[in-house]
């Protein structure tokens, strides 16, 4: 087959794929779409899988980019069980599980990751649990019942996510983090210790700067022994340690990759026709920038659409102002732009107890904000200031720190 006359076929049926995929048809596109994926389930969002998913308040229906019948009106193949196992930039050409082939006229690599496993500890044990799919979130919440004894290991937003569900359902939760805080590689330490003292408070024994000897138990995990000696039983452990990109496809292929695979402005890898887009994709913010990757919702949901453009032909940088939000009890925690790990610029009080972070540049400009407040109290502030990084005028430092000056002020001037 020609290239030119084959299909444009997606690797990777998440968020970012199915986004792109759908993109393609709502652009007009109107050639074979084939989209591929590890897991039966058509495209869906990963948030809820540790909250509305993992509480039973949410079904996987409303989680989904689309029903299996707009797919089928869509005429988009969505292609499950077969996984790819090879691929040959040179040829247009993947192979597959079964040893069949497929020929691409253009290639989006959307292969996201998977959930990291705690070394050391046995496969086989039945009551150890991850969060990366749907199928993991059902199991997790079929053993999530009142008066369980719940270990979870990592103090990252998948971690205290769980623990925040597990805790509202009446399980006994004890947090293990390595690091002296809580998210301490994404979040501001005036943020990290807010959460620190949420989850205290409703009854999480978080514990910081802990180390694991040992699981054990045979068939299941009966206990977590520490370091320094101390053994927690446990009728269920949850490990929330990060995740491993999925780049053996694209490494294996000869394309150009670090922490996951790297791409050009326009979402390009290395090899002429193959684009990258979501949790696997290693991109910069900036021409002079640091290789950087993004396990957020926004980034899967826009870099899929941009990847999506591109593959059609467009020459669009992606220039997507990064953000993410955690909710946390009846709290909630957003960022927008990058937060630099310095101490921030300047800080203003919110009503209700919460607060929002600035960080500028040199020039007294805004680069990134963080909030901090009940519900969904914060999100205008954060919206103001994604607009205000956006226009990039100098702003006053004590304007900033002013509850009394409203950010729209700061954007009108």
């Amino acid at each position: 087959m020609n290239p030119a006359n084959a299909p444009l076929v997606i690797v990777g049926a998440g968020h970012a794929g199915g986004r792109a995929a759908l993109t393609l048809r709502a652009e007009g596109y109107c050639g074979r779409v084939i989209l591929i994926g590890d897991e039966p389930h058509l495209p869906y969002e990963r948030p809820p899988l540790s909250k509305g998913l993992l509480q039973g308040t949410v079904e996987l229906a409303s989680c989904s980019l689309c029903d299996p019948a707009r797919l089928a009106e869509l005429e988009v193949e969505h292609l499950a069980g077969n996984p790819v196992t090879g691929l040959d930039p040179q040829q247009h050409r993947l192979r597959f599980a079964d040893g069949s082939g497929l020929q691409y006229a253009r290639l989006l690599l959307a292969t996201g990751g998977r959930a990291r496993r705690l070394p050391g500890v046995p496969v086989h044990l039945a009551n150890v649990f991850y969060l990366r799919t749907h199928d993991e979130a059902l199991a997790l919440r079929a053993s999530l019942q009142p008066g369980a004894r719940v270990v979870i290991i990592g103090g990252g937003f998948i971690g205290l996510e769980v623990a925040a569900t597990a805790s509202a359902l009446g399980c006994v939760v004890t947090l293990l983090e390595a690091g002296p805080r809580l998210a301490g590689r994404v979040l501001p330490e005036r943020v990290s210790s807010a959460l620190l003292e949420l989850h205290r408070r409703q009854g999480v024994d978080v514990r910081l700067n802990v180390g694991i000897e040992s699981v054990q138990g045979e068939w299941e995990a009966g206990s977590v022994q520490l370091v320094d000696g101390e053994v927690l039983p446990c009728d269920l452990l949850v490990v929330g340690i990060g995740m491993q990109p999925n780049i053996e496809l694209a490494a294996a292929a000869g394309l150009e990759v670090g922490q996951g695979i790297r791409v050009d402005a326009q979402l390009r890898t290395s090899a002429p026709d193959i684009f990258a887009a979501g949790d696997v994709c290693e991109f910069r913010l900036h021409p002079e920038g640091v290789f950087q990757r993004q396990e957020t919702w926004r980034n899967a949901e826009t870099q899929g659409r941009h990847a999506a453009l591109n593959m059609l032909g467009g020459e669009l940088p992606f220039e997507v102002i990064p953000g993410f939000w955690s909710d946390q009890y009846d709290w909630g925690l957003q960022t927008v732009g990058v937060i630099n790990p310095a101490e921030p610029s300047a800080s203003r009080a919110t009503p209700g107890g919460g607060f929002l972070l600035f960080y500028l540049d040199a020039d007294q400009r805004l680069q990134g904000a963080c909030g901090w407040g009940q519900g969904n109290s914060i999100a205008k502030d954060i919206k103001l200031c994604e607009r205000l990084i956006a226009n990039q005028n100098p702003l006053p430092v004590h304007a900033l720190a002013d509850a009394g000056v409203p950010l729209k002020q700061l954007l009108r001037n």
